[in-house]
C-alpha cells in the first residue's frame, strides 16, 4: 500500500480509460494490495467474462452497478431511467462505504463520470466521495467528461484523447480488444 494515496482521474473521448484502470488493478493486486473494482454502465454480456473475470480470479473484489448504459439505446423509458438512477446511487453508496471502511488499498470507480454526466448522481456527491478517501488509499475514477470540480479534487488527471477510432469507420467493438 502507498504511504499517501492519490486520487486519479482517467477521462477524455479516447479509448483506454478502463484498460488503464484494469492495468493498475492488476499491478496493485500483484503487489499484494487489497483492490476493489466497481463498474458502472458495463454490460455483463461484454465485460463480466473478460477483464472482470480475470480481476476476480486474481483476488480483486469486483462489483457491478447499473450494467445498462442509457446512451446505448435509441429510447429510454422513465421507469428504466429511474431504475438506472437507483443502481447508480447504490454503487455510490457502496463506494462511500468502501472508502470509509479502510478495507482497500485501491478502489476503482469505472465510468463514475458517466453517472454524473447523465444526471444519475451529482458532481457534489462525487467530490464528497473523493474527500472521504482515507489518506493511504488510492482512488481511481474513470469516464468521459470529468467535471472541473472533480478534476480539481484529483492529484493525477490523464486525458485520453481520441485521434482515430475504428468505430467511426463502422468497425464494431471487438472481443479481446474492446471488451
Amino acid at each position: 500500500m502507498a504511504a499517501k494515496g492519490l486520487i486519479h482521474i482517467y477521462t477524455g473521448s479516447g479509448k483506454g480509460k478502463t484498460t488503464a484502470a484494469v492495468g493498475l488493478a492488476v499491478r496493485a493486486a500483484a503487489r499484494g494490495w487489497r483492490v476493489c473494482y466497481v463498474s458502472f454502465h458495463k454490460s455483463r454480456r461484454y465485460y463480466a467474462g473478460g477483464e472482470q473475470a480475470l480481476l476476480t480470479k486474481i483476488g480483486v473484489d469486483v462489483r457491478r452497478f447499473a450494467p445498462s448504459h442509457p446512451m446505448c439505446r435509441t429510447a429510454i423509458s422513465l421507469a428504466l431511467k429511474q431504475q438506472i438512477g437507483r443502481q447508480c446511487r447504490r454503487g455510490l453508496s457502496f463506494l462511500m462505504d468502501a472508502c470509509r471502511s479502510g478495507g482497500y488499498d485501491l478502489v476503482i470507480a469505472d465510468e463514475l463520470n458517466i453517472c454524473v454526466r447523465d444526471g444519475f448522481i451529482t458532481e457534489t456527491e462525487v467530490v464528497a466521495l473523493l474527500q472521504a478517501k482515507p489518506a493511504g488509499m488510492e482512488l481511481v475514477v474513470t469516464g468521459r467528461g470529468a467535471s472541473a470540480a472533480i478534476i480539481a479534487a484529483a492529484d493525477v488527471v490523464s486525458e485520453i484523447r481520441e485521434i482515430k477510432h475504428p468505430f467511426s469507420r463502422g468497425i464494431p467493438a471487438r472481443k479481446g480488444i474492446d471488451y
